[in-house]
């Protein structure tokens, strides 16, 4: 057997400590950690419900490997709870909303009235509030002993722990070999960075830090005897989202943070904790200091290996609630080979692509958080003028500026009306713009969907090698294949043109597929992969009517094309017998938009378009489906051809088949709408939990016994249940 390989972890934070002691736990013990401890004055929050479940995950374990430490009798993490508060009627609908995500990922949490949330903290005051969500097993985390603990542990398995900083990287034929500091040279096979040492080797890294205020009063008479010096809290950590306050007690003092509020504006922050807390009205800030939480443009962490350089890997932008869970599925990662959560959501790859040269991450596409205002910087696609003029409601979609609905269409006969929340989040345009592709024709814009091409003598075999479906056809075929992990997890999912014998266009789900592809290339030079999302622009036309606007294409489903709508040169790809991708370059893209709409095709926008994705079943990588599910489980066993011989995660998916799933993938008819993300319940239990959601339709996953057509379920949307139906 191989000797364990030798890692240097750059900063003895609490990210790297727990890494430390995650790696030496699986046997890899020739560690090294390099730098200085965990800084002082973090509040240590630890809030464990986030609408995304790996988030989640990394939380839930966080709090249960914390709750076992101690050093020297000191605790690692104190569950006081947490308590959500609400002082408007929206803020308490997100409670509720907030509620079924925490039921959804297995957290135990409960809708509180205001009297029971003063109950739960007495400082409170019962007539500011109008409700409040309660997580008992949220709390205090004490990062500094928390990584003191994990250190002596991974310690007394070999790791050595060096303060010392890196000031180089060294580097040999692609890879990491060791890292310089003022002291001299350490030999290293992996190199982790868990503190923002990516410049030293041309990884730009977009951090986003968000800085905040914190103060702690002078003692409070209210709080005199209630907790000891080792406690130091008993009551919940209280949060106020509206304005973005938390609170936590210090023995007899409170602790009040104001999140990206500058020392100026304290002031305001502070009446309004005032406000929910009386006993804060005469008390006076002892010290105030600046905090700052590690951030990105999306709010997750980084995680994953350099693009350029193998051996040097990310764990950054970490927060201390998550510490414990990244570092353990990082862990696996690199001993294993692969994580086992989904980690696509935190995977550095999905950004733009970074480079060894330097080349920032928003070069090609400006990165910005999924729920930014409008007003934030996107890219635009070239119908951008025509969908502006049509009043087109747009939303971010990794980077691009992606249209919803056309207010143009307003006068397009409508299915249903929402209120509410509902309304806000789903248009009843969108209901009717869908009805349109239905019945008649539509087109959807595509232009924010990653789009590859892929060439050389090598391309065949290397997309064999890497998809689950056969690819030997001839030019001109149209193939839908899977991208998997060494475990058979579904990564990916692609349809693959073929242009030519040596040429194929890839249609792709995220730059994660690019990024993975990328990095299993051979090294003979025999294919070449590159992505052409910049140069290009893709329009969907659907519906029965879409031969009849376009004559000149093929009438063969799952066909490929090169050749021109009225006078513009495209790449056709039929993809059924009513849908037709149109690609072009984008220099060109304003005249086939005006081409197709002189056809008098209707523009539709995503909404339109996830309600007949839905409609036909059809799951998406990432949002549906996930690396912790197979194909089988996804109801994707069609995409997967054992007999065309290897492909990455053919030998984990022996065994396995549709009859031997334990969860399935499963439509759902809905009463009305729902958004994604909530529980699913069956016979009063919660059972599994909604993916993707449109106007009455949803994918969810349920356990097999209850995925039969015709078994009644509720939805838990915003503290409702809605019913709906197994279909």
């Amino acid at each position: 057997m191989a000797a364990p390989p030798r890692v240097v972890v750059l900063g003895a934070g609490l990210v790297g400590c727990a890494l430390a002691d995650e790696l030496t736990e699986r046997g890899w013990t020739d560690v090294t950690v390099l730098g200085g401890g965990e800084a002082p004055g973090s509040p240590g929050l630890v809030f464990r419900t986030d609408a995304d479940r790996t988030l989640t995950e990394f939380a839930k374990y966080t709090v249960a490997k914390y709750s076992g430490l101690t050093v020297d009798g000191r605790w690692c993490f104190n569950p006081v709870g947490s308590l959500e508060i609400a002082t408007t009627p929206e803020r308490l609908e997100d409670l509720k909303r907030r509620h079924g995500w925490a039921t959804s990922w297995g957290v135990r949490g409960f809708p509180r009235t205001p009297r029971e949330c003063a109950d739960l903290h007495p400082l409170l005051d019962e007539t500011r509030v109008l409700g409040g969500f309660h997580v008992p097993g949220d709390g205090l985390a004490d990062p500094r002993n928390a990584a003191e603990a994990q250190a002596r542990r991974a310690a007394g398995r070999g790791a050595k722990f060096l303060d010392e900083d890196v000031v180089a990287i060294d580097r040999a034929g692609g890879r990491v070999t060791g890292v310089v500091t003022a002291s001299g040279r350490l030999r290293a096979d992996v190199v982790v960075s868990c503190a923002g040492a990516g410049g030293l080797v041309g990884l730009a890294v977009p951090h986003t830090p968000l800085p905040h205020r914190y103060a702690q009063t002078s003692p409070l008479a209210e709080l005199a005897g209630d907790n000891d010096d080792h406690a130091q809290a008993g009551k919940p950590v209280l949060r106020h989202h509206d304005r973005a306050l938390y609170v936590r007690e210090h023995v007899d003092r409170l602790g009040v943070g104001a999140l990206e509020v500058s020392s100026e504006d304290f002031e305001p922050a502070w009446e309004a904790a005032a406000i929910l807390l009386p006993a804060l009205r005469d008390a006076k800030a002892e010290t105030v200091t600046t905090v700052v939480l590690p951030g990105t443009p999306d709010g997750r962490p980084l995680l994953g290996e350099h693009p350029d350089l193998e051996g040097f890997w990310v764990a950054e932008a970490v927060r201390h609630e998550h510490s414990a869970g990244v570092a353990r599925e990082l862990a696996r990662w690199l001993v294993d080979g692969q994580p086992s959560l989904a980690v696509h959501g935190c995977d550095l790859a999905r950004f733009d692509r970074v480079s060894a040269r330097g080349r920032p991450f928003a070069e090609a596409h400006e990165i910005v958080h999924p729920l930014a205002p409008r007003e934030q910087p996107l890219r635009n696609g070239p119908f951008f003028e025509q969908q502006t003029a049509l009043g087109a409601c747009f939303l971010p979609s990794d980077g691009w500026a992606r249209p919803q609905w056309y207010q143009a269409n307003e006068s397009l006969p409508v299915i249903s009306a929402r209120d509410g929340w509902a309304a806000r989040h789903w248009s009843p345009i969108g209901t009717a713009e869908a009805l349109v592709a239905r019945e008649r024709v539509a087109m959807f814009d595509l232009t924010a969907a990653a789009r590859l091409a892929v060439t050389g003598p090598g391309a065949l075999p290397f997309l064999q090698a890497m998809t689950t479906n056969d690819l030997a056809k001839p030019p001109g075929s149209v193939t839908r294949t899977l991208l998997l992990g060494e475990d058979g997890g579904v990564r990916g999912a692609l349809t693959v043109a073929r242009l030519g014998d040596e040429r194929f266009h890839v249609g792709a789900g995220s730059r994660l597929d690019f990024d993975w592809l990328r990095r299993h290339l051979p090294g003979d030079g025999a294919v070449q992969v590159h992505e052409t999302t910049p140069g290009t622009c893709c329009v969907d036309v659907r519906g029965p009517l879409a031969d009849d606007v376009l004559p000149e294409l093929s009438t063969t489903d799952y066909s490929a094309e090169e050749t021109y709508v009225g006078d513009v040169p495209v790449v056709a790809l039929r993809l059924s017998t009513v849908s037709w991708e149109i690609q072009t370059t984008a220099d060109l893209g304003r005249r086939l938009w005006e081409t197709l709409r002189a056809r008098g095709i209707a523009a539709a926008g995503h909404q339109a378009y996830t309600a007949l994705r839905l409609e036909a079943g059809v799951p998406v990588p990432g949002v549906d489906v996930t690396a912790e599910h197979d194909p089988y489980e996804a109801g994707l066993g069609s995409l997967v051809r054992l007999d065309k011989g290897y492909f990455l995660g053919r030998d984990a998916l022996a065994g396995r088949s549709d009859a031997l799933t334990g969860r399935r993938l499963t439509r759902l008819s809905v009463d009305g709408v729902v958004l994604g993300k909530e529980p699913v319940y069956v016979r009063g239990h919660a059972a599994g939990h909604v993916t993707s959601a449109a106007d009455g339709l949803a994918h969810a996953w349920l356990p097999v016994e209850y995925s039969v057509p015709g078994i009644a379920v509720e939805i838990e949307y915003f503290g409702t249940r809605v019913p709906g139906r197994v279909v």
